[in-house]
């Protein structure tokens, strides 16, 4: 992935240098269940773990040569130990070592993801406290449609978000399995047993059953939870990009001192940020679909997927991480501009309490197509000559022969529409 998009935590895990630390650590393990279990012996353990290291500029010229990642590596960490290097390996095939490792890799990268979901979580139910009075205009279509909290969209958000979190954590669960079943899966050099032990010292759970690798079912579980992840920021970030144009501007991403906006046009202050969030967002899922396709390999196991995970299981951690943790700093410092809120309340000139005109009229006895007739005219007239609804209304014999201007008043409350809130508030936050 491209440096503009790696934090330092994330962009060294996915390095040359962690990927041949976690393949010496899972050979190690292995070194050790074999020695524990009297199949190698002790005093060559010793040596084994005293004297095994390697050089990634030395792995890196031997590949160029034997072209196997594997084999160069173990090449070089036996020449480093020397003759009990013989027994590194012993009785397994790449992928019990290559599966093992991606299975540390994806849970620690998932642990990264989840460390940075607990901070957004927290960002967005202080912002849905903070606007949970505030009233604004909820929109349908893009449309107008009933006054509603603002607070309610960071509180959405929030439950969602954390959604996401316990869908990660099952699936960081769901791919932490380790394999030493050998070449084909039927442990024809080593046990069952040993295989249980090696994770164990790992801390990862062991495939039931496999072929030559763990099976892909549990990597697109996995992939599949980062890109929901990032449809959720994408959503978030698209209500922000909507809610920043200059027609509506009830939000700005933060701007910060010196930042320009467009090479031509010194005014711009453009959310790029959540444009960026976006078209992230179309990489994740690509992603997925990509780890999808990885299921289904020939008979035992072929290669196919090998070049997929190569670019997928770093790109997708690394651009989640940053993507979760860019969208925190946006909407930490979001810019929320009240008086155009209730500007835009305003703006249909109240059309968007017809609804509770149209129930009002049903409890007093009119038939409720009849009702929406009465309400519909007027609202179209409202709309159409931009006149207020409520005069409208107020002025109609008809409607006027059922509602009180009281009790028209009362239907244009836009407080009403915030009744529940906190009842809502009780089940996201207090469940």
């Amino acid at each position: 992935m491209i440096d503009r998009y790696t934090r330092p935590r994330m962009g060294k895990l996915w390095s040359s240098e962690t990927k041949y630390k976690k393949w010496l650590q899972v050979e190690l393990a292995h070194c050790e269940v074999l020695a524990e279990e009297g199949i190698i012996p002790k005093e060559a353990l010793v040596v084994i773990q005293k004297k095994a290291s390697f050089e990634v500029s030395e792995i890196e010229a031997i590949e160029k040569k034997v072209k196997h990642d594997v084999i160069a590596f173990l090449t070089n960490v036996s020449e480093k130990i020397g003759t009990e290097g013989r027994y590194l390996h012993f009785g397994l095939t790449s992928s019990d070592v290559l599966d093992t490792t991606f299975a540390l890799l994806l849970k620690e990268s998932a642990q990264n993801i989840l460390d940075e979901l607990k901070k957004l979580t927290k960002v967005l139910k202080d912002k849905a406290y903070e606007y949970k009075d505030l009233v604004t205009v909820g929109r349908s279509h893009g449309v107008h449609a009933e006054s509603t909290s603002f607070g309610l969209k960071f509180a959405l958000w929030y439950a969602e978000m954390v959604r996401n979190y316990h869908r990660l954590k099952n699936a960081q669960q769901s791919v932490s399995f380790g394999k030493f079943s050998g070449a084909v899966g039927n442990f024809a050099y080593l046990t069952p047993e040993i295989e249980e032990k090696i994770c164990k010292k790992l801390e990862l759970n062991f495939a039931p059953i496999s072929n030559q690798v763990v099976q892909r079912d549990r990597h697109a579980e996995f992939f599949s939870s980062l890109a929901i992840i990032a449809g959720t920021l994408e959503k978030i970030a698209l209500e922000i990009r909507h809610l920043q144009r200059t027609e509506v501007l009830e939000v700005e991403e933060p701007f910060e001192e010196g930042q320009k906006g467009s090479s031509a046009m010194p005014h711009k202050k453009n959310p790029v940020g959540c444009e960026n969030l976006t078209g992230l967002a179309r990489l994740v899922r690509a992603y997925a679909q990509a780890s999808l396709e990885n299921i289904a390999l020939w008979h035992e196991r072929d290669i196919s997927h090998s070049s997929v995970e190569r670019v997928i299981g770093p790109d997708s951690t690394i651009l989640v991480d940053f993507m979760v943790n860019r969208l925190t700093g946006i909407l930490k410092d979001l810019v929320v501009h009240k008086e155009n809120i209730a500007k835009n309340l305003e703006k249909t000139k109240g059309i968007i309490y017809s609804q509770r005109v149209l129930l009002a009229l049903t409890q007093k006895g009119v038939e409720r197509q009849k009702a929406y007739s009465m309400v519909q005219k007027n609202a179209l007239v409202a709309w159409q000559k931009e006149n207020s609804f409520f005069d409208l209304l107020s002025q109609d014999q008809e409607v006027r022969g059922y509602l009180s201007v009281r009790e028209l008043k009362e239907c244009f409350n836009p407080m009403s529409a915030l009744k529940h809130v906190d009842q809502i508030y009780r089940r996201v936050f207090e469940c």
